[in-house]
């Protein structure tokens, strides 16, 4: 859905299309599993990373992977851009709690080794380590055919950051919520956009709004890597960011209980569109899914929101932060976490 097409935001609400929880996974029951480990293993500081107090610094690691986007580039033998997502999807939630990524490791789990798919998939991870300007600190591939169907492949980045330019993690009324786009689907959501794309389409079908390039390369279009908000960010008084990935929307509600009124979104690509169109997928499943066209915001003083903008190549404000119950207010939708 793009901005021209809101005043039209409730005309697949009641009709019975595809959701995320259908095609497999249920996003409220990943939440209750998590909180569970997470009550069992131990509380530990911080949100999008855990930090280790070292001092007067903290050490910050994430851990991610790529999710089912692995098995479109299964499906068309291209896993040249996989590398790019794994970095991008650790690198981002260090970002998002104000730390700078510095180092990476992988694990590679499949079934059968191949020699040019490894190949790929390390070009793709030397790319990602470039844009997020960490080293690539080696890894491990493990060979599991009584485990692994295909292949998996996931990472954890390392960070440092000194303890005062850590992000506090909580917005605050009032301050201006700033925003960049996304490069399109990033990592999630792909279960259900498969789903939807596949019913009438082959991967290697061309991509109707741009037939130049196949559904697949849409679909493959690599996470963007937010390396370069992290100084405009520190130079002003964040309070919070937060990375649009798993859950859409409400990934704003993790930067505190307020209400989040979003104005001014960046256009969803063509992709989102296509993906709502051919699963008949709600406003509200896709606003809940996906990053529909922003893929990283953060919360600042209002006072501080036009020095954000214009140190950064390509954001802008998109909203703000208000009093009230706990909501993402966008295009119409209002959207509860």
């Amino acid at each position: 859905m793009t901005d021209s097409e809101s005043e039209s935001a409730d005309d697949t609400e009641g009709e019975e299309g595809l959701t995320y929880a259908e095609t497999g996974v249920d996003i409220d029951a990943s939440e209750a599993a998590t909180k569970a480990l997470i009550g069992a293993a131990g509380e530990f500081e911080g949100d999008y990373a855990g930090l280790v107090d070292i001092g007067d610094q903290y050490l910050a690691l994430a851990t991610d992977g790529v999710g089912t986007k692995l098995l479109v580039a299964e499906a068309v033998d291209d896993y040249s851009t996989i590398g790019i997502d794994c970095i991008a999807m650790n690198a981002n939630d260090l970002i998002a709690t104000g730390v700078e990524p510095v180092a990476f490791v992988d694990y590679l789990a499949v079934e059968t080794p191949d020699e040019g798919t490894s190949e790929d998939i390390g070009a793709g991870l030397r790319t990602g380590a470039e844009r997020a300007g960490v080293a690539l600190v080696g890894g491990e591939t493990a060979v599991m055919p009584d485990v692994i169907k295909g292949l998996d492949i996931a990472g954890t980045c390392a960070g440092l950051a000194p303890k005062d330019a850590v992000f506090p993690g909580a917005a605050e009324p009032g301050d201006a919520i700033v925003g960049w786009p996304s490069s399109g689907i990033h990592s999630n959501g792909l279960t259900l956009a498969r789903e939807a794309v596949t019913q009438d389409h082959e991967y290697t079908d061309p991509f109707p709004p741009n037939p130049d390039r196949t559904i697949a390369e849409e679909l493959l279009e690599p996470t963007r890597i937010y390396s370069e908000v992290l100084a405009p960010l520190r130079a002003s008084e964040t309070h919070a960011a937060a990375h649009v990935t798993g859950g859409g929307w409400t990934n704003l509600t993790r930067m505190g209980d307020h209400r989040y009124e979003i104005t001014d979104p960046f256009e969803a690509q063509p992709v989102f569109e296509f993906v709502q169109s051919e699963g008949e997928v709600s406003d509200d499943e896709m606003h809940r899914t996906f990053n529909m066209g922003t893929g990283f915001v953060a919360a600042v003083p209002e006072a501080d929101a036009a020095e954000t903008v214009e140190d950064s190549e390509d954001a802008r404000v998109i909203g703000e932060v208000v009093d009230g119950d706990e909501a993402v207010s966008i295009r119409g939708l209002e959207l509860t976490g």
